[in-house]
Protein backbone atom coordinates (compact mmCIF):
# COMPACT_ATOMS: atom_id res chain seq x y z
CA UNK A 1 0.00 0.00 0.00
CA UNK A 2 2.83 2.61 0.66
CA UNK A 3 5.20 1.15 -1.98
CA UNK A 4 3.00 2.96 -4.53
CA UNK A 5 3.69 7.22 -4.73
CA UNK A 6 0.11 7.49 -5.69
CA UNK A 7 -1.75 5.37 -3.01
CA UNK A 8 0.48 7.20 -0.16
CA UNK A 9 -0.20 10.23 -1.41
CA UNK A 10 -4.28 9.36 -1.08
CA UNK A 11 -3.31 8.15 2.70
CA UNK A 12 -1.17 11.32 3.91
CA UNK A 13 -3.89 13.68 1.68
CA UNK A 14 -6.95 11.54 3.88
CA UNK A 15 -4.92 12.25 7.18
CA UNK A 16 -3.85 15.71 6.38
CA UNK A 17 -7.72 16.84 5.62
CA UNK A 18 -9.08 14.88 8.70
CA UNK A 19 -6.09 17.16 10.82
CA UNK A 20 -7.92 20.30 9.05
CA UNK A 21 -11.36 19.16 9.78
CA UNK A 22 -10.54 18.90 13.57
CA UNK A 23 -8.82 22.32 13.10
CA UNK A 24 -11.96 23.88 11.92
CA UNK A 25 -14.59 22.31 13.52
CA UNK A 26 -13.14 21.62 16.79
CA UNK A 27 -10.08 23.63 17.87
CA UNK A 28 -11.29 26.52 16.49
CA UNK A 29 -14.96 26.47 18.67
CA UNK A 30 -13.41 25.86 21.15
CA UNK A 31 -10.53 28.72 21.27
CA UNK A 32 -13.48 31.31 20.47
CA UNK A 33 -16.64 29.93 22.55
CA UNK A 34 -14.78 28.46 25.29
CA UNK A 35 -11.86 30.60 25.48
CA UNK A 36 -9.12 27.98 25.92
CA UNK A 37 -6.62 27.97 23.19
CA UNK A 38 -4.86 24.98 24.08
CA UNK A 39 -6.66 22.86 21.78
CA UNK A 40 -5.43 25.23 18.47
CA UNK A 41 -1.74 25.14 19.73
CA UNK A 42 -2.31 21.64 19.49
CA UNK A 43 -4.16 20.65 16.58
CA UNK A 44 -2.63 23.98 14.72
CA UNK A 45 1.04 22.50 14.98
CA UNK A 46 -0.23 18.74 14.52
CA UNK A 47 -1.95 19.82 11.30
CA UNK A 48 1.19 22.08 9.83
CA UNK A 49 3.13 19.06 10.22
CA UNK A 50 0.71 17.04 8.09
CA UNK A 51 0.51 19.64 5.28
CA UNK A 52 4.26 19.69 5.13
CA UNK A 53 4.19 15.97 4.64
CA UNK A 54 1.22 16.30 2.53
CA UNK A 55 3.06 18.81 0.00
CA UNK A 56 6.70 16.30 0.16
CA UNK A 57 4.46 13.62 -0.84
CA UNK A 58 2.94 15.82 -3.93
CA UNK A 59 6.02 16.85 -5.02
CA UNK A 60 7.38 13.53 -4.74
CA UNK A 61 4.15 11.92 -6.75
CA UNK A 62 4.32 14.44 -9.27
CA UNK A 63 7.68 13.37 -10.46
CA UNK A 64 7.15 9.88 -9.81
CA UNK A 65 3.90 9.70 -12.12
CA UNK A 66 4.81 12.97 -14.14
CA UNK A 67 1.62 14.92 -13.34
CA UNK A 68 1.57 18.51 -14.98
CA UNK A 69 1.83 21.68 -13.11
CA UNK A 70 -1.52 22.38 -13.32
CA UNK A 71 -2.92 19.27 -11.93
CA UNK A 72 -0.81 19.70 -8.60
CA UNK A 73 -1.49 23.09 -8.20
CA UNK A 74 -5.52 21.84 -8.34
CA UNK A 75 -4.71 19.53 -5.66
CA UNK A 76 -2.66 21.98 -3.57
CA UNK A 77 -5.74 24.36 -4.09
CA UNK A 78 -8.08 21.43 -3.40
CA UNK A 79 -6.03 21.19 -0.03
CA UNK A 80 -6.64 24.57 1.21
CA UNK A 81 -10.61 24.04 1.12
CA UNK A 82 -12.30 22.45 3.83
CA UNK A 83 -13.57 18.63 3.23
CA UNK A 84 -10.73 19.42 -0.29
CA UNK A 85 -9.53 15.79 0.85
CA UNK A 86 -12.89 14.62 -0.75
CA UNK A 87 -12.22 16.67 -3.98
CA UNK A 88 -8.40 15.09 -3.94
CA UNK A 89 -9.23 11.68 -3.77
CA UNK A 90 -11.76 12.09 -6.61
CA UNK A 91 -9.32 13.91 -8.77
CA UNK A 92 -6.47 11.43 -8.14
CA UNK A 93 -8.72 8.48 -8.86
CA UNK A 94 -10.06 9.51 -11.73
CA UNK A 95 -6.81 10.10 -12.77
CA UNK A 96 -5.43 6.88 -12.32
CA UNK A 97 -8.23 5.40 -14.21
Amino acid sequence: MFNDSVNRFRIISAIEGISFLLLIFIAMPIKYIGENPYPVKIFGMVHGILFIFFMLSLFQTKINKNWNKGFMFQLFVFSLLPFGALLIEKRVKAQRD
